[in-house]
């Protein structure tokens, strides 16, 4: 978490399905409002598929899959939060973007107990706002479980062609 003044943290806050949730604003490269996607045949069910963002191409995670939420409701607009992924965007899909929040680094608790499922796992952390809670996303784990190919058990590799020295 970068801190923006000594001993307080800011976070780029959004909504998914009712919950007030937010990343380090340090990682954010910018939130846009809706943008067409296209959608990656094949693709896992966490990448929503690809966006062009002024003639870059760049991939759209579906926060809520992450995160084990249900899907949104169809034809929900919702919005981006562009993040680098080292230097290279990535965007978050969310429900709506709302506004930078900030808070002293003292008032960020751990994941509150009554987490579960993915979302445990993803959820650095919590700040209790006056009216809310914010929780706090850890963007690392959630960049690699969108990008984890998927792996069906159940699957055998084809059988390799007889001449076939592989």
């Amino acid at each position: 978490m970068s801190p923006t003044v000594a001993g307080t943290g800011a976070w780029c806050t959004f909504d998914l399905d009712g919950g007030l949730f937010g990343v380090d604003v340090g990682r954010v490269q910018e939130v846009l409002r809706t943008l067409p996607v296209t959608r990656v045949p094949l693709a896992p069910p966490t990448v929503s598929g690809l966006l062009n963002l002024r003639g870059q191409i760049v991939p759209a995670l579906d926060l809520r899959a992450c995160l084990g939420l249900p899907p949104a409701p169809e034809g929900a607009p919702g919005a981006h939060v562009v993040v680098l992924d080292g230097s290279a965007p990535v965007s978050l899909r969310v429900d709506a973007i709302r506004d930078v929040q900030r808070a002293p680094l003292d008032a960020f608790e751990p994941s509150p107990a009554t987490l579960s499922g993915a979302s445990r796992a993803l959820v650095r952390g919590a700040v209790k706002l006056p009216d809310r809670l914010l929780l706090v996303l850890d963007l690392d784990p959630i960049l690699r479980l969108a990008f984890t190919p998927i792996r069906d058990a159940g699957r055998t590799p084809p059988p390799s062609r007889q001449g076939d020295s592989r």
